[in-house]
């Protein structure tokens, strides 16, 4: 170890300190006890002299108050009396002042009874008057140099200001004084530090060697070697914080081994949450976060730390940190923009000791956007179905209080009633069977019957089927390839998903216009579409006909007896088939419903 110069010595040091602890005590000591001292001094000097002016002030305000007669002496004089009798070793001289013409009405100074009778410039006098309170200043004697205490006192008669008292003092005794006693302060800290410098050299012999021991020992420690141990050289304190520094050592160890562990398993902990963790400071500035939290709030870690919680969390306009330690409950942070809901819970723990005092802030984030759109698709779900299910049954109970009040004898009106009833019957029988159909397949274990089956020669015999039956002047276009399209599906659902596109179609085209049917291989699927040449559907509607319940006309779709149920039964069957199901529509020129359905090529050669 390199060899300590000696100024750096601990000895020297030792010393130094010592010496400059009791120098700045000293002067601090000093300056506070000369000021007070000062003021002191000073304020018993003013006070004395301004409560004899007091008493002066009050027996010229009898003679100024006075009802004179001839044979009495004049204010002059009887003011001049009064102030020959005011004698003080430290006043210079005492004047009175007329308030009104503010004409000097007498002196104290012998020397200078030429200014009795004229009238006096001193502002300060003026001021005293006007503002009816003492005015008084410190300054230096131009004639002597020494130090001079000016006050000017008004004169009241209740509310009237009579005049005033204008007073030199002599206050240069004060400072003469604290000239004194700060020359004997000095000489006393001169004592004082020659005493201190002469114990600091003892004291620094006895305990610069164990000092110069245990910083090698915290050196060591420094670099993490805890086997060292201090020496110890005797029974006193120092000896006793060597032994301490040793003991220190050991729980230093096991601490250092323990603390390692731990941050181990929270660093495990942390990085395998799929909760968003962020922990803050007592004054909720962010010192820690997770992976997953950083990825919720799409932030980095580096532009996050030390910044406050409120703004990481975007809640600076509506909550303080302060209200976040007083949470009890959820907050809902919605992050929602126009491409789609984004909605976190966040729940804060705060961490503090057993005191109470608060050491920080925990918040967990979960991503409850999922469970949000569930909770909103149920509800909607709920309303639907109870409104579909109410028309019917409203219609029906109608119908069937006019049959109970007499209308079934009516051998006209009754069999058109019963007729309406049994058509709703049977409205709420297929929307009962839809809606158990799409339970089923939203359970788990929902499994499709799949053959392998040509798709061509499939979708064509549907196609026929319609053709043969339809009502409408409606003319069908075919486009379908003249090869062979093996594809492994469930003929039973796949003509289901194929009614309800075919039908929904057939619903919405006019009398005179065509419906093209078309098959097209795209890669390792096939696309299958239907276009017909109806009113279209709106581009607000077009990504919600696929929704359960959901109708861009709902009058005349209940008119021609849909259940709302339809192409979303499509939907989940195209799904549980591997496939995808959209589509494209223009308002006024027509609308195209396309699924896909996976394809492999290879098939053909060994079905052909």
């Amino acid at each position: 170890m390199k060899k300590v110069g000696f100024f750096r010595s601990i000895h020297v040091k030792i010393v130094i300190i010592y010496v400059l602890l009791i120098l700045v005590a000293m002067q601090v000591i000093g300056v506070y006890f000369v000021k007070q001292l000062e003021t002191t001094l000073r304020t018993n000097f003013q006070t004395s002299i301004k409560e004899r002016v007091n008493l002066l002030a009050y027996n010229i305000r009898e003679e100024m108050e006075k009802e004179r007669t001839p044979e009495d002496p004049t204010l002059e004089d009887s003011i001049g009396k009064i102030l020959r009798d005011f004698k003080a070793v430290d006043i210079s001289e005492v004047q009175v002042i007329e308030g009104r013409s503010l004409k000097i009405l007498g002196t104290s100074e012998t020397n200078n009874q030429g200014v009795v009778g004229q009238r006096t410039t001193e502002l300060r006098i003026k001021q005293s008057m006007v503002l009816e309170e003492d005015q008084s200043v410190i300054q230096i004697d131009p004639q002597t140099g020494h130090r001079i205490w000016v006050l000017s006192t008004p004169i009241k008669s209740g509310n009237k200001v009579l005049g005033a008292i204008y007073l030199v003092a002599k206050i240069e005794s004060v400072f003469t004084q604290m000239k004194t006693i700060n020359s004997i302060f000095a000489k006393g800290t001169a004592i004082a530090l020659s005493i201190t410098a002469v114990l600091g050299v003892l004291l620094a012999q006895t305990v610069a060697k164990p000092i110069a021991d245990m910083k090698k020992q915290a050196l060591a420690m420094a670099k993490g070697n805890f086997s060292r141990k201090v020496r110890v050289y005797g029974n006193d304190e120092i000896g006793t914080l060597a032994t301490t520094f040793n003991h220190l050592t050991k729980k230093l160890q096991e601490a250092q081994a323990m603390t390692e562990g731990e941050r181990r398993k929270l660093s495990s902990v942390l990085s395998f949450m799929t909760d968003g963790v962020i922990a803050t400071d007592r004054k909720g500035r962010v010192i820690l976060i997770n992976d997953p939290a950083t990825e919720m709030l799409d932030v980095s870690r580096e532009t996050v730390l030390s910044q406050p919680i409120v703004s990481v969390l975007g809640l600076e306009g509506t909550n303080t940190f302060e209200d976040l330690l007083e949470e009890k409950d959820s907050l809902i942070l919605d992050y929602s923009t126009k491409n789609g809901p984004y909605i976190l819970r966040a729940n804060f723990s705060v961490i503090q000791k057993e005191t109470g005092f608060v050491n920080g802030l925990i918040a967990v984030l979960h991503d409850i956007t999922e469970q949000e759109k569930i909770d909103a698709e149920r509800r909607e779900f709920v309303a639907n179905v109870s409104h579909e299910l109410r028309t019917p049954l409203t219609t029906m109970r109608s119908y069937l209080e006019a049959l109970a009040d007499g209308a079934w004898s009516d051998k006209e009106i009754a069999p058109g009633f019963i007729e309406v009833t049994r058509t709703e019957t049977e409205r709420m029988i297929r929307l009962v069977n839809d809606l158990l159909q799409l339970s089923k397949m939203d359970s788990i274990d929902y499994k499709l019957n799949k053959e392998w089956v040509n798709f061509v020669v499939f979708y064509d015999r549907i196609i026929d089927r319609f053709e043969m039956s339809k009502q409408q002047n409606v003319t069908f276009k075919r486009m379908l390839p003249n090869h062979a399209i093996f594809v492994e599906v469930d003929e039973d659902k796949m003509t289901q998903v194929l009614y309800n596109i075919i039908s929904n179609a057939l619903k919405y085209s006019p009398e005179g216009g065509q419906i093209t049917f078309a098959i097209k291989e795209k890669g390792d699927n096939i696309i299958v579409s239907v276009t017909n040449e109806g009113v279209g559907i709106p581009k607000e509607s077009l990504g919600k006909i696929f929704d359960r319940f959901y109708r861009v006309d709902k009058a005349r779709t209940r008119k021609l007896g849909g259940t709302g149920l339809g192409l979303a039964i499509a939907k989940e069957i195209i799904k549980v088939h591997g496939g995808k199901i959209w589509a494209k529509s223009r308002e006024g020129k027509g609308t195209t419903i396309a699924f896909s359905l996976p394809y492999e090529s290879t098939e053909e050669d060994e079905w052909s």
